[in-house]
């Protein structure tokens, strides 16, 4: 979450390119064989990679280009590059290493036309707009508690420039009922990868496993000691708020702590790939590189030592 430097102008957050970037549970620690696993869930073979709809796909040999199939579509290779060679060279850089992240992309998007088609949502409007107002519908009766603002306002004072409760609260209110609706979309999306039977290619799926793993957050979390890692950008308040203490913990644990910083301005994928849709967000990995702990919006240095400690890192 950041909030901008003049009164209450809101939350921006970071402008991510890709449709359909909500996807978000946390990532957990992954691992590949010497040869692709096969009848096994992509979850239960490459735990982190997946985000939503293919966590729960089943690996399996679909032949020469065909690399996803369910009973009523087939995705092939070539159709997925055809859709990579049409993207921003800037964006096509960093999909080069997540192509199954576009390929979980895509596929969400055809599946939620289909099922938005049944639930009788127009054909003839742009498929944007269709996707939208299905998923719009299936969030519509979130809602947010006072004492759920309250508690929040309380966790992010300092990001809103210790402005009143008053004056903040109808900003705040919007943001999170935003994020709750974001969340109830994911679980949907998450049901309907377990409603529907879906295959994918698996050595297509182990190769992809294997580039994903080459970014900064993986190589720290594989290196056996605990991480902690930063999800922001330059320019927006908690996140600048953050630097000086993310500067103060690498002096006084190094050698005990990865401390990574994403700019999720610049790494668009990696932070979709770990459900960031509003910064700055704080994630905490054990040694083991699973996931512990994870927080959005400024987080004190004291707090931060807080999680630490649970985590025996001293």
């Amino acid at each position: 979450m950041s909030f901008a430097k003049k009164g209450t102008t809101g939350i921006r957050r970071c402008a991510l390119t890709l449709q359909l970037l909500i996807l978000t549970l946390l990532a957990c620690p992954s691992g590949a064989g010497s040869a692709p696993p096969k009848n096994l869930t992509v979850e239960e073979a490459y735990p982190d990679l997946a985000r939503g709809i293919l966590k729960l796909a089943r690996l399996s040999d679909l032949g020469k280009d065909d690399i996803l199939k369910t009973r009523d579509m087939v995705i092939k290779e070539s159709s997925l590059n055809e859709v990579f060679s049409k993207m921003e060279p800037a964006l096509q850089a960093q999909l080069a290493k997540y192509k199954f992240f576009l390929l979980e992309d895509y596929a969400t998007k055809s599946i939620l036309l289909q099922e938005a088609e049944k639930a009788g949502f127009k054909k003839d409007e742009p498929d944007e707009q269709v996707i939208s107002k299905f998923l719009g519908q299936k969030a519509s009766q979130v809602t947010v508690s006072e004492a759920e603002l309250k508690q929040f306002y309380a966790q992010n004072k300092d990001a809103v420039g210790g402005l009143p409760y008053d004056q903040v609260k109808d900003t705040l209110e919007a943001y999170l009922v935003d994020e709750k609706r974001r969340m109830a979309v994911g679980t949907y999306i998450l049901d309907l990868g377990r409603q529907i039977s879906i295959q994918v290619d698996a050595k297509w799926v182990e190769k992809q496993n294997l580039l994903a793993k080459d970014n900064p957050v993986d190589r720290a979390r594989s290196s056996g000691k605990p991480t902690m890692v930063e999800f922001g950008a330059t320019g927006c308040v908690p996140c600048d708020m953050m630097q000086p203490i993310l500067e103060n913990l690498r002096k006084k644990y190094w050698g005990k702590l990865n401390i990574v910083f994403v700019h999720v301005g610049e790494e668009q994928i990696l932070g979709a790939r770990y459900g960031i849709s509003s910064i700055p967000v704080q994630a905490f990995f054990d040694r083991s590189g699973k996931e512990v702990f994870r927080h959005t919006g400024f987080f004190a240095q004291a707090e931060v030592e807080k999680i630490l400690s649970e985590m025996g890192v001293r």
